[in-house]
Order: structure tokens, then C-alpha cells, then sequence
């Protein structure tokens, strides 16, 4: 019999998970977000970061607003939350029967949804672009590419039907513990909407001209029917069998839309600021929109490789914690995952921030990609970088109030948020007059705020969080990241100057080399300074090896 405390076994046992599910995931998401990139950069280099990109960075806004909203936040969350306690107190069958209650309720509700986004589509092309500055802004979006908008808009309106029923799977996959599927069913997402979107794109405008955007946006709906087919084999192994039943009045039903409430709030609140930000931006002017999603879109690579596969692997197991009261293995379980995801995501963070241009110019410098394109994004990935770990320690602490039914907390503070980022956003931009970069530090010290209020409320709720060995690891953490910091920028100092003329292999050849170097010493010095889990990753690194 196993005797030791329960908080020992706690961690052993996130540690267990952190090696082999963590690292699955990871993979997998790391994969997804590797072609979400791709995905990125050809639209780059086909169409430049200006005003014609901008309009689909637009049109795309609200479906993904909506998902983070409906489908991979607040349902998600609600429905592992209910679904795992529910499989571990009643079994299979009456949680199935929960599943298909929701299955139904999904496809009718966002279905409503889906018709209503395209009646509406004019109305929320106006909303966005209504900060469009009179003195020259509405050059950007003429009435020729509002009219592009709206179409773009109507059809990609699907999308979130079709990624709402891949939520409601993949919370069934991971809470009978499959992660890997699940994880890679958003791979599909980008393959689909990639080729599909190119082909289609190219059938309807061989010159590649605004209107083969259209086609991109018919791409993102065959992306989200592929992210949802992926996870029927996985599904049907493990012994679910879709019947929709329309008897929506049951507890369990209940309990998810109870906790879908605040969490619609409270878990996308960088996803409404991202939106935010895109109707300010307009009033930047052309291409400021698509630079702050090229740049969004590399500082969501950290956060999914390892916040988003974190709480993936954490979530259930802090809902089995939760049943009946916080256990004693809750606290040490969420403050494992959250200093794992601080060991993780700081090297990350220093990496993009010291290192943005090479990483922008050989990842998206293509085309119709220029060099001033390339200084701009840089700029805004770096004020998204001051964010960084707190953003991605939101994704593990956020669904942790959830699953202690203290849901209201992070709905006030997301609407502290809120306030605070609209308050910047006005003062930076229409105060001030500051650029887009200014956009990004807005979200960067919304996500700070966000965590440190949600951390205090969470150590009053769930007891000690192991806050004194959190900071004694960052202070070492700090150390490592100074001298790592140091390699970085020796780099681009000396060897990152002329990026423009830089030949492709010698550039990659180059970041591979200083990445490498670079967290090399953030690693050794993290293990010479005994921080934990760098031990852990090293053990782990070594039992692959002699397997």
C-alpha cells in the first residue's frame, strides 16, 4: 500500500502525466499550431499583411471569437468539468446519455446561431470597422472591400456549428483519458482549410486577386468538418453512440449551462481582447490588423504547446479532486501545472522577444512580405511577449474555479478586464496616438492583471499554492533567463543584421543554432540552480533514451 501524503502522491502523479500525457499532447498541439503557421504564411505570401488580408483577418474575427466563447473555451471546460465527475460517480452509460443531451443542444442552439451571423453579417462588418478613421482610414475598407467582408463572413459562419460538436468530442476523449486525437484533431483544421481553401482560392482567381479570398473562407469550413469526422473512430472505440434526445431538463445539462455562463465571460476574455484590438487597429490604419495576427499567431505557439497541453491533461484530474469538496490533492496538483508551465513558457518568451525579427523574417518574410512588414510585426510580438506566461498560466488556473464551483470570480474579473483593456486601447491609440504595437501591451497587461487577481482569490479558495516555492523557482528561473537572454541577443547583434539580404538556408541555419545555444543555457542553468523541474525533464529525457 502506498503510504505516502497525499500531496506527494499528488505531484507523482501530475508528474506521471506531465511525461507521458503532457508530452503527447504537446506534440500534437505543437503539430497543430506548426501548420496553423503555414497556414499563415501562405496567406502572407500570397497577399502581403495589408488591406486585401486584412479584411479576411476581419471576417475570420467573429466564428473565432465565437469558438473561444462556445466551443474550445466555455463549453469545453463546462462539459469535461460535468462530464468527467459524471463518469466517475454514475459510469459510462449515464454520462453517454449526458453526452448525446448535449450533442443535440449543440447542434440546434449553434445552428441558430450560424443563421443569425448571416443575417447579421453587414451589421458586424460595420461594428468592426467602425473606428475606420475619416482622414484617410476608410481607404482600407472601401465599399468594395466591405462588401468582400460580409460574404467572407456569411461563409465562414458555419465554422462554429461544425467546431462546437468537436469540443463537445474531444472533452469526451480526454475525459476518458485520450488526449492525442483530440489534440490533433485541430491539425486536420489547418490541412483542411489549407487545401481547401488554396484550391478553391486559385478556381475562383487564378492572379490570386481579393476575391480567392473567398475561397479561403470556404477552406475554414471544410477545415472544421475535418477537425470534427477525425475524432469519430477514437469516439466509437471508446463506446459512444450518437442518438439525439431533445429531453434537455436533466441536472447534468443544468450544471453545464450553469457553468457556461460566467465562463462565456471569464475564459475568452483575451479572445474578446484580440477583437477589441482589431476595431482599434482599423483605425491605425492598413495592415495593422494583420500584423497583430501575424504576430498573435506566434506568441499562441508557446501558449498551445505547453499552456493549452497543461490544462488539457490538469483539468480532469483537478475535477476528480473537486468531487465532494477541495481533496488535499487539488492544491498541489494546480500548482504543479502551474509552475511546469512557468519552467516551460519563460524561455519562450525571452526567445521571441530578443530574437523577433529573425524568427518573423524567416517564418513570414515570403512574397508580398516585406522587410517594414516584418519590423512592424516584430514590434507587436514583443508587447505581446510581456504577457506571455501569464497568458498561458491562465489556460491551467481559469478552469480550476470551475471545477471548485467558484465560476463568478473569474466573471468579475473579466469584466475588470475588460474596462482595463477598452480604457488602454482608447488611451494608447486614441489619446495618445501610439501604434498597433501598443494594441498588443494592452492585452499583455490585461493577462497580467487578470492572473494575479484570479491567483490571490484561488489561494484564499483552495488553501496554499505553494506561493513561496513558486517565486523562489521564477527568482532562479530569472537567472537562467538573464543568461539565456544574454545568447539571444548576442545573436542578433552580431549575426541578425542584414536580414533582407540573408539567404533562406543561412538564416535558418543561424536561429537554429542560437535556439539551440540558447536554451542549452537556460536549461543546464536551470538544473545547476536544482530547479525541480528541470531535474524532472532531464529524467525524463533520459529514461526515452535507454529505452
Amino acid at each position: 500500500m502506498d503510504s505516502r501524503p497525499d500531496f506527494i502522491r499528488a505531484l507523482y502523479g501530475l508528474f506521471l502525466m506531465s511525461t507521458k500525457a503532457t508530452w503527447k499532447v504537446s506534440a500534437a498541439v505543437m503539430a497543430s499550431r506548426v501548420l496553423g503557421l503555414a497556414r499563415e504564411v501562405m496567406f502572407t505570401t500570397i497577399f502581403g499583411a495589408g488591406a486585401a488580408l486584412d479584411c479576411f483577418q476581419l471576417a475570420f474575427r467573429v466564428p473565432n471569437l465565437l469558438r473561444d466563447l462556445f466551443a474550445e473555451g466555455a463549453l469545453s471546460q463546462a462539459f469535461v468539468t460535468t462530464f468527467s465527475k459524471k463518469l466517475k460517480t454514475d459510469g459510462d452509460s449515464p454520462a453517454w446519455a449526458l453526452a448525446n443531451k448535449m450533442m443535440t443542444l449543440a447542434a440546434v442552439f449553434m445552428s441558430l446561431v450560424t443563421v443569425a451571423g448571416v443575417l447579421a453579417a453587414p451589421w458586424i462588418v460595420e461594428l468592426l470597422t467602425s473606428f475606420a478613421r475619416s482622414d484617410g482610414g476608410h481607404r482600407s475598407y472601401s465599399p468594395e472591400n466591405i462588401a468582400l467582408t460580409v460574404t467572407m463572413v456569411r461563409v465562414m459562419y458555419p465554422f462554429i456549428l461544425l467546431v462546437s460538436l468537436a469540443a463537445l468530442v474531444m472533452g469526451m476523449l480526454n475525459a476518458k483519458n485520450i488526449f492525442g486525437m483530440p489534440a490533433l484533431s485541430s491539425c486536420f483544421f489547418n490541412l483542411g482549410s489549407m487545401i481547401g481553401g488554396a484550391a478553391l482560392g486559385y478556381w475562383m482567381d487564378p492572379s490570386w486577386g481579393p476575391q480567392s479570398l473567398i475561397g479561403f473562407a470556404i477552406g475554414v469550413v471544410i477545415g472544421g468538418l475535418a477537425q470534427l469526422v477525425c475524432q469519430f473512430p477514437a469516439l466509437w472505440q471508446v463506446g459512444y453512440r450518437f442518438a439525439a434526445d431533445f429531453r434537455w431538463r436533466d441536472p447534468g445539462v443544468r450544471q453545464i449551462l450553469k457553468l457556461m455562463g460566467p465562463a462565456v465571460i471569464s475564459s475568452s476574455v483575451v479572445q474578446i481582447n484580440v477583437v477589441v484590438n482589431s476595431m482599434f487597429a482599423v483605425h491605425v490604419g492598413a495592415g495593422a490588423v494583420s500584423w497583430l495576427n501575424c504576430a498573435f499567431r506566434l506568441m499562441q505557439l508557446p501558449i498551445g504547446i505547453f499552456g493549452v497541453a497543461v490544462a488539457t491533461v490538469t483539468l480532469p484530474a483537478l475535477a476528480r479532486a473537486a468531487i465532494g469538496g477541495i481533496s488535499g490533492d487539488f492544491s498541489p496538483t494546480l500548482a504543479k501545472g502551474l509552475r511546469l508551465v512557468a519552467f516551460l513558457v519563460i524561455p519562450s518568451t525571452i526567445g521571441l522577444a530578443f530574437l523577433a525579427e529573425p524568427i518573423i523574417s524567416l517564418i513570414y518574410e515570403h512574397g508580398n512580405f516585406t522587410a517594414t512588414q516584418r519590423v512592424e510585426t516584430a514590434l507587436a510580438l514583443r508587447a505581446y511577449g510581456y504577457g506571455l506566461v501569464f497568458y498561458a498560466a491562465l489556460k491551467v488556473l481559469q478552469p480550476a474555479f470551475y471545477a471548485i464551483d467558484k465560476r463568478w470570480f473569474p466573471m468579475l474579473v473579466s469584466f475588470l478586464a475588460l474596462a482595463l483593456n477598452v480604457g488602454f486601447n482608447y488611451l494608447f491609440v486614441i489619446v495618445f496616438g501610439w501604434g498597433h504595437e501598443s494594441l498588443a501591451l494592452t492585452t499583455s497587461i490585461t493577462a497580467v492583471v487578470n492572473f494575479i487577481l484570479l491567483y490571490l482569490a484561488m489561494s484564499k479558495f483552495a488553501g496554499n499554492l505553494g506561493t513561496g516555492k513558486l517565486l523562489a523557482m521564477l527568482a532562479k528561473l530569472g537567472i537562467a533567463g538573464g543568461l539565456m537572454a544574454g545568447v539571444c541577443l548576442l545573436s542578433d547583434v552580431y549575426f541578425f543584421q542584414n536580414l533582407a539580404t540573408m539567404k533562406l538556408p543561412i538564416k535558418a541555419l543561424g536561429l537554429g543554432i542560437s535556439i539551440g545555444l540558447a536554451c542549452s543555457t537556460y536549461f543546464f542553468a536551470a538544473k545547476l540552480l536544482r530547479v525541480a523541474e528541470a531535474e524532472e525533464a532531464l529524467g525524463m529525457i533520459t529514461r526515452k533514451l535507454r529505452r
